[in-house]
């Protein structure tokens, strides 16, 4: 039996980032469903592992955390050693991928995330129509974030440096769902992004999650 627990669902990202952590770092694991139409996660026992009653929880023997991205940043810590390298050992290089772990946090997924719901989110769960100039102010922000990308990437193959991490780890989630809408123009039309963006989609260990989310 694994010692780490994952507490979520495929189609969440946050949960799809630890995901894909894991499977970057080989590590096994038992997925906990958390059936959230039913708002599992707004109830006990889920509560006891996310007082804030969001997936994913996690727990790895008698650790329990949430937030998707200090999870990805223990498993990186913790199994170092394990699968693929994902925060560098140098101090130096280290802080750039937390730099750039920050600007995912912070500057891509808020208007990344408010994309997502208005082309997938509202219809799926009949919130209600896309509201174009919704789409409009969002892309509008994530296409300065993403001009300032396109610069990073004229110096590095990824956003850190020369070698995959937790900073381009992080965005998989939501630049999977974007690459299905209207939106995926803001990728495409910027061809360092969009190289990057190729890269990332096709590690293996973004496969596994999706194949997850397709049996969910």
């Amino acid at each position: 039996m694994a010692s780490i627990k994952v507490h979520g669902s495929p189609i969440s990202t946050a949960t799809a980032r630890v995901l894909v952590c894991l499977y970057e770092k080989d590590l096994d694991y038992e997925f906990v469903l958390v059936d959230m139409k039913n708002n599992e996660h707004k109830k006990h026992p889920f509560l006891s592992i996310n007082p804030f009653g969001q997936v994913p929880g996690f727990q790895d023997g008698d650790l329990t955390i949430f937030e998707s991205r200090a999870i990805t940043q223990y498993l990186a810590k913790t199994y170092a050693n394990k699968g693929n390298q994902l925060i560098p050992n140098d101090p130096k290089k280290a802080a750039i991928v937390s730099t750039w772990i920050e600007v995912e946090g912070h500057h891509y997924d808020p208007p990344g995330v408010a994309l997502s719901f208005e082309h997938l989110v509202k219809p799926l769960f009949g919130l209600g129509e896309t509201d174009p100039a919704a789409v409009a102010e969002n892309e509008a922000k994530l296409g300065k974030v993403l001009d300032i990308y396109e610069n990073q990437l004229s110096k590095n193959k990824f956003l850190a440096g020369d070698e995959f991490s937790l900073a381009d780890l992080h965005h998989l989630p939501n630049v999977s769902y974007l690459l299905a809408t209207p939106s995926k123009k803001l990728f495409e039309s910027r061809p360092r992004v969009n190289a990057w963006v190729t890269e990332i989609i096709a590690r293996p260990s973004w496969a596994k999650v999706v194949a997850l989310r397709n049996q969910s």
